[in-house]
């Protein structure tokens, strides 16, 4: 590092040499600051996973296949009914125990308004287990 002199009589030129000690002085700071704010941020939420266990389902839980036409004719397991016949049949499938599966399947053409009546009827019947089964986009396939 270079220092002024109290000699005056050399010629003055500026110092082309950088300070570090204050760059120092903030490097350590720093370091200082994020040794006692790393921890702190390293806390965790207190869950209860659920336990898994590898052995293989023995009960092959039932489903049920709603259909529903492009006019919107309502088919459980391909048996027409209708809407009040599927309500009564949703209530008595949600009180079974396990649940089982609804599989609904809608024709491409038939308007959403029919879909979304059948899933509301479902959920206010208490069925929990509902799951929409689709044909592969056969255009696409390799």
């Amino acid at each position: 590092m270079a220092f002024g002199s109290f000699n005056h009589n050399k010629g003055q030129h500026p110092v082309s040499e950088i300070n570090m000690v204050p760059l120092i002085d903030v490097m350590l700071v720093l370091l200082i600051i994020f040794m006692i704010t790393a921890p702190l941020m390293t806390h965790a939420v207190k869950i209860d996973l659920p336990k898994a266990s590898s052995e293989a389902q023995s009960t092959k839980i039932e489903h049920i296949a709603l259909s529903i036409d492009g006019v919107g004719q309502l088919f459980w397991n391909e048996t027409a009914v209708s809407r009040g016949q599927l309500n009564e049949r949703l209530l008595r499938a949600a009180r079974q125990s396990p649940q089982p599966e609804l599989h609904v399947r809608a024709d491409q053409d038939v308007p959403y308004r029919f879909v979304a009546e059948a899933l509301a009827d479902a959920a206010k019947a208490g069925v929990t287990r509902i799951g929409f089964v689709s044909e592969p986009d056969k255009s696409n396939a390799r």
